[in-house]
């Protein structure tokens, strides 16, 4: 092991790398690393609380910005930088931190105006750009009164008489102050195919659910546990041993529109539907409130039909049970790929008790297994996708294998209830365990092979 006075010297130059004397300028430092970093969401009327597009207004939050970098709250991100490196990763440089907190030490400085650069453009209420069609869930929907969550579902026509290929897509919330998560899903004329290997199943899963009087879904107490669903031999339960085809888009906190490739897209086939899941939820003091909501998705098609269709496995363990106080509650599924593919992002999803979350991946006729992502600290209030910053190659027969951990102890500050075993339910006080998968079946030479960017 090197001395002691080896780290002190390597502090030293790497201190001096930086000249803390400089003066720091809004205009000149700090304007570029909020353009690049932090203006995506902190732009006027979007999911940030203010807008760091301008000096005027970023300076009356240049001490509460201060703090979150040096805590590394912002920009949010939770993967382990030791595993994979990812496209979406929004984490500043170290240089770029210390510019940071030393123009709010200097006085938090505007500069010359002349030096800012040119400021990025946003398009007033849709961060994809100008959507080729729009689609709203049908109402203004009057969010319940007395429920503090609920789960509507609105299925709406698209009125294609020809069908489209789908460049991005960005679910807007009517009202951010209640849309907790939504997806919108095609509703096809026809079944479609299936994503990956699936068994006929014996039981349905509506047949293990309770709904209340509130509307909402849940686990019946009596329903077969397991946790670790990789290992399950028992008879078929579709949802415990089945991963379907995802939705064509998601809206969940910190989580940015979906934008594809230009040589991938989704088809939305003539006379589909589309249908909006939406969950609702409320702090308990605002319940009684009047609250309405009309989400919206926006789509941009493709100028061309892709080289490859844009795929989404969802993968879920619907029948898992977190005891009451216990601080790490293992929780499995696994699902194996039906064809060569190529893996470009993944995205979990837990709620409260939500601890950490591990994806890997073993391929045919290895016994060893090789870790994509690891979420050592998830957050139920940033649930973000995970962009590979380069498409894994997964072989036919390779298996997905997913590990989550619920801390269902008193110790968790998120927890509800740490006097509850906990089952799957669709309100946050309650669990999911999921996974989303975007990929694209495709030889292993995948995008390389003549394909565009």
């Amino acid at each position: 092991m090197p001395p002691r006075h080896f780290y002190f010297a390597a502090l030293l130059l790497s201190l001096s790398a930086f000249d803390l004397s400089a003066e720091i300028t809004y205009s000149r430092d700090i304007a570029p690393i909020l353009y690049q970093h932090c203006t995506a969401c902190h732009h006027p009327n979007d999911i940030a609380p203010m807008s760091l597009m301008d000096y005027k207004s970023a300076r009356p939050w240049a001490q509460a910005i201060r703090q979150a970098i040096l805590l590394k709250k912002m920009p949010p991100w939770f993967a382990d930088r030791s595993i994979g490196h990812f496209a979406n990763d929004p984490t500043l440089s170290e240089a770029e931190r210390q510019s940071i907190v030393a123009w709010v030490e200097q006085g938090a400085k505007e500069g010359e105006p002349k030096d800012l650069p040119p400021a990025p453009a946003y398009t007033e209420g849709w961060r994809i750009g100008k959507p080729d069609a729009i689609f709203d869930i049908g109402e203004d929907h009057l969010v319940k009164e007395t429920a503090v969550d609920e789960y509507v579902y609105f299925t709406v026509p698209t009125h294609f008489t020809e069908g489209h290929w789908v460049q991005a897509v960005e679910l807007r919330p009517g009202n951010r102050e209640v849309v907790h998560h939504a997806h919108v899903s095609v509703v096809e004329p026809s079944a479609p195919k299936a994503a990956i290997h699936t068994t006929t199943a014996n039981k349905s899963f509506a047949d293990y659910l309770l709904r209340t009087s509130d509307g909402l879904r849940h686990m019946r107490p009596e329903s077969p546990v397991v946790n670790d669903a990789c290992g399950y031999t028992g008879p078929d339960i579709d949802r415990l041993r089945i991963a379907g085809e995802g939705a064509l888009g998601s809206y969940l906190p910190g989580m940015p529109p979906d934008t594809y490739r230009s040589d991938t897209a989704k088809w939305i086939p003539a006379g589909a539907q589309l249908r909006f899941q939406i969950h609702y939820h409320r702090e308990a003091s605002n319940a009684k409130e009047f609250v309405t909501d009309r989400t919206r998705v926006g789509l941009i098609f493709a100028a061309a039909p892709p080289r490859y269709p844009l795929r989404r496995m969802d993968v879920d363990n619907d029948f898992f049970s977190i005891p009451a106080g216990v601080a790490e509650q293992a929780v499995t599924q696994c699902a194996t790929f039906n064809a060569d593919s190529l893996l470009l992002s993944i995205t979990p999803h837990m709620h409260f008790r939500g601890k950490d979350a591990r994806f890997e991946i073993q391929r045919p006729g290895q016994t060893t297994t090789e870790t994509l992502l690891l979420v050592p600290q998830y957050d139920f209030n940033w649930q973000l996708k995970y962009l590979l910053q380069s498409p894994v190659f997964i072989p036919k027969g390779t298996r997905l294998i997913m590990t989550f951990h619920y801390d269902n102890s008193a110790n968790n500050k998120f927890n509800p209830d740490p006097a509850r075993t906990i089952r799957w339910g669709e309100p946050s006080e309650e669990e999911m365990m999921s996974g989303w998968i975007d990929y694209i079946e495709a030889p292993a030479c995948g995008f390389t092979c003549g394909a565009s960017n």
